[in-house]
């Protein structure tokens, strides 16, 4: 019975009908607040258990290995030959400039001009400068935003430093990525746990392993110093690697509140922001430069890291240093103007690299200047290198999921099972709540027509979040033997509102919500539905987690891209989110009375088949049914760190083995792995089923 009801709702096709304008109001409230309460928790907890210098140290190192797991370096990549090469080089009366190359790791490319004093008598300290988003491009050729930064360059290299600006992967002589989820919609990137600051980071490191390879270098006094995107790479290698000794980030970092509360993350890309598996503020990735020398720069009127966030990250920044004795060592440094390269920016720098590097006082005397054309700093002359991987690092910088043998015994299925399951809850859903609030499930509505009734309650499924859960049934019944539940999602929702309009769309039950202006053709036969339900001891229920029906906020395409980068920076995702929704929409169904004893069977479509397969490794169901599942990390929903660790078809498999499961996909190649386990495990066959479309249909 279960397969048939199951088979004959997985085909029924979901479609979008014109809709009156929708009000997000609701929605949009929600999740301000929810954003509101889940930044303060986080706030919260800098700094949590540590009391004492003690304490500090002792927990530095795992603070240190987490950003950077969180960075797409844990492990980190083999230290290969860095192939460096100077390309060309340009004179100045006081300093030559080399034009150089390396690779950070085989194919990615690293362009840079290398600052070296003419007039020396001994190692020189060296500054490695990162740069910002400073475009220079003139037709087909870039210049690399190391064209746009040289006069700091020029003025380290006038004033006795050896120094090594580099380019970043976006903007650089060879074109990567920056804006994945900004402007490409590449969420998958959160899948992967990759971040093009991670790149940016290890490009870094290398760029210090070249700087000490150099005879000019004292490699025992190195500073860092860039601003904007270049602020925030300084943080990163300054955290990473203590052969920084000094640190000037300059307009490169703020808080939490900023970005997820008052919305900077919107004039960000994503090379600012770690993979937040820790739910860490930026306090943290500050605190580790101490006790070094550090310098935070900024103005007063950032648009993008605005004054009171960076205060914030100062103070709590200072409490570390406090604790290591070392209050002299950081100091905060604002200004008036924008977010610009200001001269007032640059003295402060200037004063601070001399003061911890050279024990030098003495004023500074002469400006930053520009001297050189972008062609004379240019490192590719000719072709672009056909070996490079900076246009699709995104694709390899992070090592994903290994292949597994299939487990052989239900010993070895049972393994890989909670191997799954503790992995995604440590990497993937740590997010969720460790202690639930309760549920407090209530009734909202009760509506009948004819036989059967409608009521829609509502529950809370997290602090701030609550969601409702519509429950059809024939009115005399009292206990149910199953729950079919219905995973919606927008598309889901639009067929749902359309399905029963008629019966209940002018009952309180769905008061409010916003019916589509003229029902599909293809919605199925309402009547056969009602005599289904009149002879049957079962329930359908429809849930709607967090931005869905009820709860939708506002559909333009930069809120929906900027909403789900805040849950990002979170430390956690919408996807991963909406599955724990699920988890609880399960658990508040239970709390009813005529669910109390029912069998429960979840089934969805699309991105509501992975929230339901996720779910159904924590919560105890009878049933699964996905139609259309992504079978790809590239066209799944977006979960932190998923395909690190596991393959979507070595997820199923683990779903598939804890309940019922029928899987319907337009491929019949889909899911080798689940299916062979399928085959050596001696499933039988209605506890997995697997069908296309075609087969569904015949």
């Amino acid at each position: 019975m279960f397969y048939r009801i199951l088979l004959s709702l997985l085909v029924l096709p979901c479609m979008v009908s014109a809709q009156e304008e929708i009000d997000t109001s609701r929605g949009d409230a929600m999740l301000a607040n929810y954003f509101q309460l889940r930044t303060e928790e986080i706030e919260n907890r800098f700094l949590e258990g540590v009391k004492t210098k003690a304490d500090w140290l002792e927990k530095r190192s795992q603070y240190v290995a987490q950003l950077q797991e969180m960075l797409g370096l844990n492990p980190l990549p083999e230290r290969t030959p860095l192939e460096a090469k100077v390309t060309g080089r340009v004179e100045h009366d006081e300093f030559t400039v080399e034009n150089i190359h390396f690779q950070s790791r085989p194919g990615l490319y690293v362009t840079g001009n290398l600052y070296v004093p003419k007039e020396r008598d001994e190692k020189l300290p060296a500054i490695l400068y990162v740069c910002g988003h400073g475009r220079v491009k003139e037709g087909d050729v870039s210049y690399g935003n190391k064209v746009h930064y040289h006069h700091h360059g020029s003025w380290f290299a006038r004033n006795g430093y050896v120094c090594l600006t580099i380019d970043t992967l976006q903007l650089g002589e060879i074109e990567g990525i920056h804006h994945g989820t900004y402007s490409h919609g590449y969420f998958w990137w959160l899948n992967r746990g990759y971040t093009p600051a991670g790149v940016e980071a290890w490009n870094c490191i290398r760029a210090l392993d070249y700087l000490q390879s150099r005879d000019e270098v004292d490699g025992e006094r190195l500073g860092v110093t860039g601003r904007s995107g270049g602020g925030a790479y300084s943080w990163w290698i300054a955290a990473l690697d203590e052969r920084i000794k000094v640190a000037v980030p300059v307009a490169g970092i703020t808080d939490l509140r900023n970005h997820v509360v008052d919305g900077t993350v919107e004039g960000h890309c994503d090379c600012m922001f770690m993979v937040n598996t820790y739910q860490w503020d930026y306090p943290m990735v500050a605190a580790l430069m101490a006790p070094r020398p550090l310098l935070i720069s900024n103005t007063d009127n950032d648009r993008i890291f605005p004054l009171d966030g960076v205060y914030r990250t100062y103070v709590k920044t200072r409490k570390v240093y406090e604790l290591l004795d070392a209050t002299d060592k950081i100091s905060l440094h604002i200004t008036s103007g924008p977010h610009k390269d200001t001269q007032e920016l640059r003295v402060h720098a200037f004063r601070w690299f001399n003061h911890f590097l050279k024990n030098d006082d003495e004023l500074i005397r002469i400006p930053a200047e520009k001297f050189f054309e972008p062609e004379d700093l240019r490192v590719f002359k000719e072709e672009l290198p056909a070996d490079e991987r900076n246009t699709q690092i995104s694709h390899s910088f992070v090592p994903q999921a290994p292949a597994i043998e299939v487990p052989q015994t239900s010993g070895e299925m049972s393994v890989l099972v909670e191997n799954i399951q503790r992995t995604l809850q440590e990497k993937t859903f740590r997010a969720w709540p460790g202690d639930p609030v309760d549920l407090r499930v209530r009734k909202v509505a009760e509506a009948y027509s004819e036989d059967l009734v409608m009521t829609s309650y509502d529950f809370t499924s997290q602090k701030g979040i609550d969601l409702r859960i519509y429950v059809i049934h024939r009115k005399d019944l009292e206990k149910a033997n199953q729950a079919m539940v219905h995973v919606l999602g927008d598309q889901d929702w639009s067929k749902f509102l359309a399905f029963f309009q008629d019966a209940f769309g002018d009952r309180d039950v769905l008061q409010g919500e916003a019916f589509p202006e003229q029902a599909p053709e293809d919605l199925p036969d309402f009547e056969k539905f009602r005599q289904h339900a009149l002879n049957s001891d079962g329930i359908t229920v429809a849930v709607t987690p967090r931005g869905v029906g009820p709860t939708i906020w506002d559909q333009s395409e930069r809120k929906q891209v900027q909403n789900q980068r805040r849950f990002y920076l979170l430390g956690e995702s919408l996807a991963g989110m909406q599955t724990w929704d699920v988890r609880r929409a399960v658990q508040a169904l239970k709390t009813l009375d005529v669910a109390s004893d029912a069998n429960v069977m979840l089934r969805g479509n699309n991105d509501s088949a992975a929230l339901i397969m996720f779910a159904s490794l924590y919560e105890d169901v009878t049933a699964i049914g996905l139609s259309e599942l992504a079978g790809s990390d590239l066209e799944s929903v977006p979960l932190l760190n998923v395909s690190r660790f596991f393959t979507i078809d070595q997820i199923l498999a683990a779903a598939a083995s804890r309940q019922r499961t029928i899987v319907s996909r337009s491929s019949e190649e889909a899911f080798p792995f689940t299916r062979r386990t399928a085959e050596i495990q001696q499933w039988p066959e209605d506890a997995f089923r697997f069908h296309t479309r075609k087969q569904q249909e015949d």
